[in-house]
């Protein structure tokens, strides 16, 4: 009886050590260098609470918070890009909260014009991103390339072959960087350097890490990345240099309670964590590398550290609500007319910049007409199967949210008639090299 007693009271004791476990579940976008260092942090502050790390890129983010949102497995949502949030707000699945008045009264009310927190409370900034150009120096030596400072230069043919990007379908980061680009130079004009720097990437890559991995490695020169993947290599040695173009955005990354999540306690505890001097430290830890939140964390940050607050960065006033409410239609546009008719469209620019290399050292009495002709190439290159008014309308964005047979109809549409334009604008690059003979 009495061994009866003693294994019944054991049992007893583990189950109430398994009741009183605690976890919180955070979905996040960020690199494992990011969350394994705040999940130690973390648990080492709050030594009873576990955190359990569900990976995922930001659109595969949004689209499982979506579909669990009758039963929530998670209970933190952490990502970079703003209008992942914006979506999120919009669908109702995230919580309101208040963090306490001692942490939110060292954080300014916006960075430039931008709010860093939600103003109903439901998401909050923990970091300041800006988006811009990362380069190997050796590679740029080795191909005697000039480093890049702007959007506009990765449109040069010097770079063709030599960029790399990720798909804005795979990866938030980059889908911001694709707004920005839409936002600072129109919808036309952007969608025009946006195929054209397509046409002079090397690869597109299925996740934003795999850039700033080409870059370092000498794959590829020049990478279009986030802030923190430039910074970071920066602070770790390697032979890398990062420039925001004078056009760009600098806005926050955030964080989330998930609506109805299983630990909403912990959630609070892990976001008061984020925004409090000990958790935004952790942000200048070389790995990391990211823009803190505090004004005065600075002037403990690494020498010559970017300081968001008191550098003009930025440049173009970022709209998170047109973001939000075209993102899944930019992105799939992005995929059909540059990603998933990658070499249809390096093939059309490499032979612009053959025709455009041999007319201007031609002597040719038809060099002109081949000029005409070149110049044609470019502009059917570069067309945009949809206009912005239309990319916004509440029927095609509706389409792709609910995956419905005008969604379908619209991306044949588009891969099929970028497919013809860049045949024929090799047509025609083609006939204007003829001419330069």
């Amino acid at each position: 009886m009495r061994h009866l007693l003693w294994f019944f009271c054991a049992w007893v004791f583990v189950f109430a050590d398994l009741a009183s476990a605690k976890e919180v579940v955070i979905v996040t976008s960020f690199p494992k260098e990011l969350f394994e260092t705040y999940k130690k942090t973390f648990e080492a502050k709050h030594p009873g609470i576990k955190v359990i790390i569900n990976s995922k890129q930001t659109n595969a983010g949004v689209t499982y918070l979506r579909e669990t949102k009758a039963r929530p497995e998670a209970d933190i949502f952490w990502v970079s890009a703003p209008d992942a949030f914006q979506t999120l707000e919009s669908d109702g699945l995230l919580e309101k909260y208040a963090p306490p008045k001692e942490i939110m009264g060292r954080i300014p009310a916006k960075i430039g014009d931008y709010p860093i927190h939600d103003p109903d409370g439901n998401y909050f900034g923990f970091a300041i991103s800006g988006y811009g150009l990362m380069w190997n120096k050796n590679y740029l030596k080795a191909h005697k390339l000039t480093a890049p400072k702007e959007w506009t230069d990765l449109t040069d043919g010097r770079y063709h072959g030599h960029l790399v990007i990720s798909a804005p379908s795979r990866s938030g980061t980059t889908h911001l960087t694709v707004e920005t680009i839409l936002q600072a130079y129109g919808w036309d004009k952007g969608w025009a350097l946006l195929i054209n720097s397509g046409g002079n990437m090397g690869s597109i890559t299925e996740r934003s890490f795999g850039v700033p991995e080409a870059v370092i490695s000498g794959q590829y020169g020049i990478g279009v990345v986030i802030d923190f993947f430039g910074l970071s290599a920066i602070a770790s040695g390697q032979p890398v240099e990062f420039a925001y173009p004078s056009l760009t955005s600098v806005v926050p990354a955030s964080v989330a309670i998930v609506k109805g999540g299983p630990n909403p306690e912990n959630a609070r505890a892990f976001v008061d964590y984020l925004l409090s001097e000990a958790g935004q430290t952790v942000l200048f830890t070389p790995e990391i590398a990211r823009l803190p939140v505090i004004p005065e964390l600075y002037s403990k940050a690494p020498k010559d550290y970017p300081n968001p607050f008191k550098t003009k960065m930025g440049g173009v006033s970022f709209d998170d609500k047109l973001s939000s409410g075209r993102r899944d239609v930019v992105n799939s546009l992005y995929d059909h007319i540059i990603t998933f008719r990658h070499n249809e469209l390096k093939d059309a620019w490499a032979a612009i910049y053959r025709a455009e290399a041999a007319l201007a050292k031609s002597k040719s009495a038809n060099a002109a007409q081949g000029k005409t002709l070149v110049a044609e190439a470019r502009k059917v290159a570069s067309q945009v199967p949809i206009n912005d008014q239309r990319a916004s309308d509440k029927e095609v964005t509706g389409a792709f949210r609910s995956k419905s047979g005008l969604k379908a109809q619209l991306e044949t549409e588009w891969e099929n008639l970028a497919k013809a334009n860049y045949a024929k604008a090799r047509e025609l690059a083609a006939k204007a090299l003829a001419s330069a003979k």
